[in-house]
């Protein structure tokens, strides 16, 4: 467990280190945005690599609670949402997302209207479902990661863009960091027909990832 307490921290003091603290701006300055970009996903990808294959290699002994199957139905249902969101993230012009920050000027449309940071909150709905239905401590401490770095990106990244400017306010006017504030404050609406692509295609990545679960991570999924 410790190890990958270890292999966590790394991998997310890197990424908020290099992208929401001064050594940003400097990193820019000597190697360009493009080389910032380059040397930023290398890390990312390192990082994220050694994560992965000491959380594949650590024994689970230790448990912060007893496992109950009826607990398994979190991850079932709550991926479908996740992946509603994470796929809808990549098909609409974000301004939270590297490269699109000049979408702020457009119209809120698709998951934006939900929620800001789509991709995020998916992130964090599959990390908190998986930690519900495993409870045992290394996989508590590898999925809780994600969910802190997704959940703390959010703040980060609206702060990174109101700092910015070029029409911060009138986009965070119309949007919400959590999902389905904006609508329920009557500051947006939900616009089924700008969903139905999102939750087709999430649905579809639902089933996949179903039914390939256990080749794609190690582990079943049990009825």
């Amino acid at each position: 467990m410790f190890e990958t307490i270890v292999a966590g921290s790394l991998f997310v003091i890197t990424h908020l280190g290099l992208s929401s603290t001064p050594a940003r701006p400097v990193l820019v300055a000597r190697i360009g945005v493009n080389g910032y970009r380059v040397a930023y996903s290398l890390l990312a990808f390192v990082t994220l690599g050694y994560l992965i294959t000491v959380y594949n290699d650590a024994l689970r002994l230790e448990y912060y609670w007893t496992i109950d199957p009826r607990l398994y139905w979190v991850p079932k249902i709550l991926m479908a949402f996740a992946l509603v969101f994470a796929m809808g993230a990549f098909m609409v012009r974000n301004p939270t997302s590297i490269g699109f920050e000049a979408a702020m000027t457009q119209p809120v449309k698709g998951m934006n209207r939900i929620t800001r940071h789509p991709f995020q909150w998916g992130v964090v709905m599959w990390a908190a479902s998986h930690i519900v239905a495993n409870g045992d401590k290394v996989s508590v401490a590898f999925f809780s990661t994600f969910l802190l770095l997704s959940l703390a990106g959010t703040f980060l990244m609206d702060r990174k863009l109101a700092a910015a400017g070029g029409g911060w306010e009138r986009f965070a006017m119309q949007t919400s960091n959590i999902p389905f504030r904006a609508i329920l404050q009557g500051r947006n609406t939900i616009a089924w027909g700008e969903l139905l692509a999102p939750i087709v295609v999430g649905v579809i990545a639902y089933v996949a990832l179903f039914w390939g679960h256990e080749w794609l991570s190690g582990a079943a999924i049990f009825w």
